[in-house]
């Protein structure tokens, strides 16, 4: 039994497959500058003998190690020794230790 009083499909408008179309090329605008990684194409492009030389360390993942492995001594080097930060102003550099010492022996006198 066929329905004999249903109506013709309606044609769709040029506009509004337009407009569809306009919003999907919005959406993926969105997600690609949005929500996608941005690529950094300096490091990935560029040999590693022409990279500037505060962009030298990001070239290999060796260099990189390096880099990291120089940092961290470095800062547990500064994180155990004695010295001036600024003279004029009075301000040192304390052991890690010492300076919880003197932050809770400072507390401890408020209390």
């Amino acid at each position: 039994m066929s329905d004999s009083t249903s109506e013709a499909p309606r044609s769709v408008s040029l506009v509004t497959v337009f407009a569809i179309l306009g919003c999907f090329a919005l959406f993926l605008l969105v997600v690609k500058y949005g929500y996608l990684p941005n690529q950094s194409a300096a490091a990935n492009t560029i040999p590693a003998e022409k990279l500037p030389e505060d962009l030298a360390w990001k070239a290999t993942h060796t260099s990189k190690q390096a880099a990291l492995t120089e940092l961290r001594k470095k800062q547990a080097a500064q994180g155990s020794a004695y010295g001036w930060v600024d003279q004029k102003a009075g301000v040192v550099q304390l052991p890690i230790s010492r300076a919880m010492e003197l932050v809770a022996r400072d507390a401890a006198a408020r209390k």
